[in-house]
């Protein structure tokens, strides 16, 4: 187990050795980073809408729909961009830990960052929605907003199997994808490292070194 750790903490000191050695200045890169996250969001609403609901883009709020993705790509991003470097943070604490524990422990904390992200989609869809509720003619009241969506949620936990359940669930999946990218990542390199174990890589003979060798010996 220890080979396997020892494997996992240096590719995860490689990406972070890329990141910092790439980055530049933060001026130019959270920028970057915040339109690649919005772009993202917005991709993952589309393709759990026309996935999950395509329905809805053929009733009259469908230009609700097409309007709600401005405050999904936005505070999807926002979320995103600052779990991103909470997660560098992480990793940073976790290499420079000493003991596995406390090294599985930091990275282990992605996790939450995965549940919050759940709570976050509920909040950008409760009250993105209300927002763009205001200019349309028909304004919703936010409490009710929140009711309706905390609903959705509770009836999927008690009943997951459920036909709009299943769907509301996979939605939720679907918009979770940039929040899981860090613990994706983890697992990522810790099932890499289990297989260098299982199957290292043979070691590679230099041809003319071997030949070398050959001929500095005693005849």
């Amino acid at each position: 187990m220890n080979t396997i750790i020892s494997q996992w903490r240096d590719s995860l000191h490689k990406i972070l050795d890329i990141y910092e050695r790439k980055r530049g200045s933060i001026r130019i890169f959270f920028p970057i980073l915040f339109g690649f996250f919005i772009f993202l969001n917005v991709a993952c609403y589309w393709l759990a809408i026309y996935t999950a609901f395509p329905y809805y883009m053929m009733t009259h709020e469908a230009s609700h729909y097409v309007k709600l993705q401005i405050p999904v790509g936005i505070f999807g991003a926002l979320f995103d961009s600052l779990s991103f470097f909470a997660t560098i943070w992480i990793i940073r604490r976790a290499l420079a830990s000493n003991k596995t524990s406390e090294y599985v422990f930091h990275l282990s904390l992605d996790l939450i960052i995965a549940v919050l992200a759940t709570f976050w989609v509920l909040f950008v869809f409760t009250f993105g929605g209300w927002m763009i509720s205001l200019w349309e003619t028909a304004p919703e009241q936010l409490a009710e907003r929140g009711t309706k969506y905390t609903n959705r949620a509770i009836q999927a936990i008690q009943d997951p199997t459920g036909r709009e359940n299943a769907k509301n669930i996979y939605f939720g999946l679907i918009m979770g994808i940039s929040a899981a990218l860090p613990t994706c990542m983890h697992l990522g390199l810790f099932f890499t490292s289990v297989l260098q174990k299982i199957f290292p890589k043979k070691k590679k003979v230099d041809p003319e070194k071997n030949d070398i060798n050959t001929s500095l010996k005693p005849e």
